[in-house]
Order: structure tokens, then sequence, then C-alpha cells
């Protein structure tokens, strides 16, 4: 059964796993305040109700494109973009504190805040052919990559982190530790909903306990202290006047023109030039 698109969210019900998909490819799935509000009902009200599993998906071309920039008040207080920020953490908090385990299925373009959403899932499923993406312009900092320490690795983080628009794809993202698995993209839904029907046989306060078991080692080894501060980081560096001239330069030069000045290889290329 599915229910209709609201604000860019859609829920598709099944046996097993029950399918929040974020539904708006006009806007290439950036999150607008509207849509996360929406999220975040949804994925309350399945904590009483419906499948044993939650899946997360995007419809249309990819997965997200991050924030919606269209609605970003460059004017606000830093509190206020502070508490924006820490909005969006608390909002994924939602997704690891679940009582239901949460598969995300990945596919084409998984852009800047859309692959920290990512990070807080269960088990996190891949398209081979996927774009995780580190936003191409660097007016923020401090705020994504954090939230991959804990499976990557602080190297990788950093690479991800200092190259502009740094992309990996879903077998690097396998290799990385930062996915379960990479699939063909037109297996993808099969695979999480496999995953679930199998999840689905453990009785659901089982599940609910070994989640957070595991969650609780994952918190004393540093999770909750590494997302701490991430939101005050993000907020600092939007007040550097580097990162305001480039705000600049993108509200009189546009999108295509800025992003021209940071675009280049993703860092698997880079080393594969030499030789890597």
């Amino acid at each position: 059964m599915t229910d209709g698109t609201i604000d860019g969210i859609r829920l598709e019900r099944g046996s097993a796993i029950d399918w929040i998909v974020l539904d708006r490819p006009e806007a290439a799935n950036a999150f607008s305040r509207e849509m996360l509000a929406r999220f975040g009902t949804v994925l309350r009200d399945l904590k009483a109700d419906g499948a044993p599993v939650i899946g997360i998906r995007g419809a249309g071309k990819g997965f997200g494109a991050g924030m919606d920039l269209g609605q970003y008040n460059a004017e606000g207080s830093p509190m206020e973009d502070v508490t924006r920020l820490s909005g969006y953490v608390d909002l994924w908090r939602d997704i690891w504190r679940h009582p239901k385990p949460v598969i995300v299925a990945v596919h084409g373009y998984c852009i800047g805040v859309a692959a920290q959403m990512a990070s807080f899932a269960d088990i996190l499923v891949v398209a081979q052919d996927a774009a995780i993406t580190e936003p191409t312009i660097p007016i923020g900092g401090g705020f994504i990559a954090p939230t991959w320490v804990h499976q990557v690795g602080g190297r990788r983080a950093k690479e991800f982190a200092f190259l502009p628009g740094n992309s990996i794809d879903g077998r690097t993202a396998v290799e990385w530790g930062w996915a379960n698995a990479a699939v063909p993209a037109e297996n993808l839904v099969a695979c999480a909903e496999e995953l679930a029907s199998r999840i689905a046989l453990v009785p659901p306060g089982v599940l609910a306990m070994k989640k957070r078991s595991i969650n609780r080692a994952m918190e004393a080894a540093g999770w909750d202290q590494a997302l701490s501060a991430i939101a005050e980081s993000d907020a600092i560096l939007h007040l550097e006047p580097e990162v305001r001239r480039i705000r600049a330069q993108l509200a009189t030069m546009g999108l295509k023109a800025t992003v021209a000045e940071f675009k280049g290889h993703g860092s698997q290329e880079i080393f594969n030039l030499h030789g890597a």
C-alpha cells in the first residue's frame, strides 16, 4: 500500500519493510524545511505502527542532493544557524535511536547532507554506480565528514572532506567501510527488501535490544562526542571571510560558474592518475 506524497515524502507500506521515499525529484530530492518536518513525523509514527523494518530511499535519478540552498537564510544570526544545523542532526539521531532497524538504499547522487543522513543508517546498501559526494562549493565544514569517521576512519574522512566535490562510487564506499554492500542499481530495492525479510524473522523486542546495545558500544567509543560540536563548527565557518566571499560570488555569478572554480577529480581519480 502506498500513501500519497506529502511535502516531498511518500510512505510505501509492506509486510517486512515500510519505505520512506524521498519524493521531490523536481528538486533532486533536496531537503526543504517542509520535507524534513514530514520525514520526522512519518519516522515517529512508524515507532508503534507498520512493518518491523524501515527503509529510506530516493525517487528519481538519485537519493538526494543535500539541503535546499534556496531556503538558506544567509542573513540569520550565528545562533539561528546553530539551531538550524542542530535540527538536522537531531532528526538523523531519530533514525539512530529508532526502535526498528533502518535500512538506507542509495542510488544515483548522494550529496552533502544526504550523505550525512545515510551515515546514521543501521544497514546501508548502495548502487555500484552511486556517486557519494562532498559539496563542491566549500561554504561550510566540520559538519558532514565527522559523521563518517566511525565508519571509514580519520584519514578517509579527511580525504573525503578536503577535496571540494570529492566523490566515491558504491564499490569504494564498501571498500572504505561506509556501506555494507554495493549491488547493481536495478537490484538495489530487491536487495534491501530481502535483507528486511530476513531481519523480520527476529522478534521486534530482540531487534530493538540488539540495536540499542550496538549503538551503546559506538557511543562509548565516541560517536556522541563526535556529533556534539559539528553544528557549531559549520556555523563558525559560515562567518569566515573567504566563505562570505564565495557566497557573494555565488549570488552574483550563479551556481554553475562558482562550481566550475572548484570542480575537479575525485580523490580516487587523482590517485589513479599518479599510478596508485
